[in-house]
């Protein structure tokens, strides 16, 4: 038996209540009804409401928004294709009439109103969307082929992940069908796992991916008709690792909930209750609910499937060694699980594909009863619930996937954000004129307004659109985000901009993570210092900024550091190289450029403004004649500056270096400026050499600077 057919919804927009009231009273019988004072409400309510609404009733003249800015929106947003629209007015005027017509108007009603008129009008306009909405089922069959293929896709997929392993594929199935047929019986015995209905849907497609760390094994171990010995055992089991490696390799992923769930399973299916299982040996509550759920319908269909080392046992004899513990302990909850759906277990398997079709057909209905309170539809309108189906969807993965979603237009000026970006933002969904109205200005703050602004300055009708990554503020805090952006223009010659769409994507753990992998690499393992090549790069910018500046690079070493590796050990020259850097960490101002060049070789790139010659002798004299456990520190110095060889650093490098050898061929434990005549420092006069007994001064933060 049918059951009630669901009464259509009209939205009736108009900022005197009498006319509301009125027509209320003539359409409340046979419709349910919204009411709303003001243009800017109606389309907050075409924007939460939209697949609900039947019919829009509007006047012409109202605060924040009239009537024409209404229409303008819905054929922005192309709501006035699925929704009729009928303008209520006193207003006769030609060119008022025309206006409407133009944007989608179907019909007028002119006040004072007649019962009789209304009714009619309302009724003839319904008809009229209803065969509107006969022929865009054809679109709805489209979306259930799309839907169709996607799930044909999930078979595939599961047929590669099983391939290698010899196997059809239908492991994957089952394993991804008893995971969540478990998952829905234990979320009605108890909350303490937080079970909800995304989240049994979340973990039973990351089931999917549980093995996939035998792609790792070799094909003799993996494929092995008899016994596995315990060497061949021992490797099989780094499968769990090795699948958890690869989706921990994902660094741009990290954040994702199916990535982290994904992981989880890989990496603990097959732990036990009691603590005996691997790779951790994890124990009770300590092992994930997806694991502990995943691993029991991996136990459970492994044993009632034919193997080629084992032939099938039955679902009975599956399901007594289960409950034994012949195959591993099982948390008590989930064996009660498992013997309260024994008898429809094999009845779930069975039904094969179209399981998994009606498992996801079962996702998207809850989803639908998640976001709409009107899942039972009439026929007339199903094209409108298949298409909500879609909306919801993206809706609901948009806001997994915390995307910022956004649509700007110029006429009339408004911002609109999906409903999980408002919230994220602590704004309102919808605001009129942003880039005017001050109460507006919070909405753009942050970046979001300067972005907008980029996307409107720089794109054209050939090129559109926009990509970049930028920071902005979220929640008190700077983060990055990605901005993906399309202009809206419109097909007139010329082409006049109409508006923008767009999203922010939260990148900021990735974009910090590769930040982090960056700033490692740009410096010395063992110091903490720079190394050569980041050091290079950021002198060389400094050069280029700054031309004309006054620099010095300083380039020393460590005397008798191959002597002190030789006696003490290598590890004390380790600890010898670090003591240096700290020293050098002490000695040097904030924007000096610090690096160890490689071995016990260091430079030292810095700004002076006064006489250079006392910085050079107390920064060595900080560095120089210290005892460090039993050795004395020495250290050799050559110095080369801009002023003699202009800003380019691989100049400064060979000139410091050649200023270096000079000082070694000296006695060492000097500093030395270079002067070009460093061939041989006995061979000529002009080289000046500063010995480091002269004056022993404490280098502080560079006053001379």
């Amino acid at each position: 038996m049918e059951g009630p057919k669901r009464r259509q919804k009209i939205l009736i927009v108009d900022d005197s209540e009498m006319n509301r009231s009125i027509l209320v009273d003539m359409l409340g019988g046979e419709y349910d009804t919204i009411e709303v004072e003001d243009g800017l409400k109606a389309v907050g309510v075409l924007q939460r409401q939209g697949a609900e609404i039947s019919l829009v009733m509007l006047d012409i003249v109202m605060p924040e928004m009239d009537g024409f800015g209404v229409l303008e929106v819905m054929n922005q947003r192309r709501w006035i294709e699925s929704i009729p629209v009928i303008m209520i007015s006193a207003e006769t005027a030609s060119d008022r009439i025309d206006q409407a017509l133009e944007l989608g108007v179907t019909d007028f009603i002119s006040r004072p109103f007649d019962a009789r008129v209304v009714r009619r009008r309302v009724v003839n306009t319904l008809l009229s969307s209803a065969k509107q909405q006969e022929l865009e089922a054809l679109v709805a069959e489209q979306i259930i082929e799309k839907e169709q293929n996607s799930l044909l896709m999930i078979d595939i997929l599961s047929h590669i992940v099983e391939f290698r392993n010899g196997e059809s594929g239908q492991h994957v199935i089952h394993v991804r069908r008893l995971t969540e047929v478990l998952l829905r019986a234990l979320m009605k015995k108890t909350d303490r796992y937080g079970l909800t209905q995304e989240r049994v849907a979340l973990i039973s497609e990351a089931s999917a991916l549980h093995d996939i760390g035998k792609i790792a094994i070799d094909d003799k171990i993996l494929n092995k008709p008899g016994r596995l010995t315990s060497e061949e055992f021992a490797v099989m089991k780094t499968h769990s690792l090795a699948g958890a490696n690869m989706l921990d390799g994902l660094s741009v992923h990290q954040d994702e909930p199916l990535v982290k769930v994904a992981y989880e399973i890989c990496r603990w299916h097959h732990e036990r209750w009691d603590g005996r299982g691997y790779p951790d040996g994890l124990k009770g509550e300590d092992i994930p609910i997806s694991a502990q759920t995943v691993a029991m319908a991996d136990v459970y269909d492994a044993l009632t499937s034919q193997r080629i080392y084992k032939p099938a046992f039955s679902h009975e004899e599956a399901v007594r060694m289960i409950t034994n513990n012949e195959c591993g302990t099982f948390n008590p909850l989930l064996l009660e699980c498992l013997l309260e759906e024994a008898d429809t277990l094999q009845e779930e398997l069975n039904g094969g594909q179209a399981h998994v079709r009606e498992s996801q057909k079962h996702v998207l209905d809850n989803m639908a009863d998640k976001f709409s309170q009107h899942a039972e539809l009439s026929a007339s309108n199903r094209t409108l619930q298949l298409l909500e189906h879609e909306r919801m969807k993206y809706s609901f993965f948009a806001a997994m996937s915390k995307e910022i979603q956004f649509e700007y237009t110029i006429s009339p000026s408004m911002v609109s954000f999906n409903t999980w970006g408002a919230k994220a933002l602590g704004v309102d969904e919808i605001v009129m004129d942003p880039f005017n109205d001050p109460r507006g200005r919070k909405y753009l703050d942050g970046g979001l307004g300067e972005k907008l602004s980029d996307a409107i300055d720089t794109t054209t009708p050939d090129d559109p659109i926009v990509t970049l990554e930028t920071k902005m503020s979220f929640d008190g805090t700077m983060r990055w985000f990605r901005f993906v952006m399309q202009a809206l223009w419109s097909d007139d010659e010329p082409a006049q901009l109409r508006g923008v769409i767009g999203k922010a994507i939260d990148i900021h753990s990735s974009r910090s993570y590769l930040e982090n992998l960056e700033r490692r690499a740009s410096l010395d393992g063992l110091t903490g210092l720079l190394n050569l090549t980041s050091a290079q790069k950021q002198v060389e910018a400094r050069l280029k900024e700054s031309p004309e500046g006054k620099y010095a690079l300083a380039f020393f070493d460590c005397d008798f550091f191959k002597m002190a590796n030789n006696t003490y050990g290598h590890l004390f020259g380790n600890e010898l190289l670090v003591h240096i850097a700290g020293k050098l960490h002490q000695t040097i101002r904030s924007g000096d450029i610090v690096a160890r060049v490689g071995g016990d070789e260091y430079i030292i790139f810095f700004a002076y403004h006064q006489e250079l010659e006392p910085i050079i002798r107390r920064m060595h004299s900080a560095l120089n004649g210290e005892d460090f456990r039993g050795f004395t520190i020495s250290i050799s110095m050559g110095v080369a500056t801009t002023e003699q060889l202009g800003p380019n650093f691989k100049a400064l490098m060979g000139a410091a270096d050649k200023a270096l050898y000079a000082v070694k061929q000296a006695g060492r434990g000097q500093y030395l400026f270079y002067t070009g005549n460093e061939t041989s420092l006995k061979e000529t006069e002009e080289v000046s050499v500063y010995a480091n007994q002269s004056e022993i001064i404490e280098f502080g933060s560079g006053e001379e600077d």
